[in-house]
């Protein structure tokens, strides 16, 4: 049992490699990513009936009407942040918890909040799974951020809206960045903003597809 549990996190490892180099051809990914992205299984955070789409450039459905992201769409995201050299992200929308789990490769400290709590139990599953001790979960709305522990060096927005919440400006570190999925002349764009005293840089990087933002939770 052991040896075959342990080819299957070697076919799975295997799998993602391939993945982020796959990736990496399509979109150049940092060093840093791409490694992270290898060493994250994405197979466990895709539903049963879809483990063979698991290491495929597509989003895929979950429960409760949202989606797990491309795995492209998710390295956009994470290079849109320059997770280089920074301690702490804030991630608003855990979903399946497939970004957190990149994350947590790069940033010493990570937050996720996710406003439906059956996804953020089946995402808090997958951490322990994965021995993800890094990981720190909340179910709340996320659009009112996490201010226990702010300032956050970057914050990543994963939903799609006009305009991310104010909130999370006050709670984002002085020359950290906000990455977000804005909707803009009927399309999406992941745009980075970039905080400096009182003044946001805006940077529109790409296209992308996310569920709107909603306010509440759900159980």
């Amino acid at each position: 049992m052991i040896r075959k549990h342990l080819q299957n996190n070697s076919l799975h490892l295997h799998k993602c490699e391939e993945l982020a180099r796959e990736i990496n051809a399509v979109f150049p990914l940092s060093p840093e990513v791409q490694r992270a992205i290898a060493q994250t299984e994405r197979e466990i955070f895709v539903p049963r009936g879809f483990k063979h789409h698991a290491y495929k450039l597509d989003a895929l459905p979950l429960s409760s009407n949202q989606w797990i992201s491309s795995p492209l769409t998710v390295a956009k995201m994470t290079e849109a942040l320059a997770p280089q050299n920074v301690d702490s992200v804030l991630e608003i929308g855990c979903g399946s918890g497939y970004q957190a789990a990149v994350l947590s490769k790069l940033f010493r400290r990570v937050f996720t909040i996710e406003r439906i709590e059956k996804l953020l139990m089946e995402a808090r599953e997958r951490f322990k799974q994965l021995g993800l001790t890094n990981i720190n979960t909340r179910f709340d709305d996320g659009t009112r951020g996490w201010r226990s522990y702010a300032p956050y060096d970057r914050i990543l927005f994963s939903a799609s809206a006009k305009e991310p919440p104010v909130s999370l400006f006050d709670q984002l570190a002085d020359g950290g960045i906000l990455v977000a999925p804005i909707e803009e002349n009927g399309q999406q764009v992941i745009t980075r903003f970039i905080k400096n005293g009182n003044k946001i840089k805006v940077q529109k990087l790409d296209s992308c597809l996310f569920v709107p933002v909603k306010n509440g939770i759900e159980r």
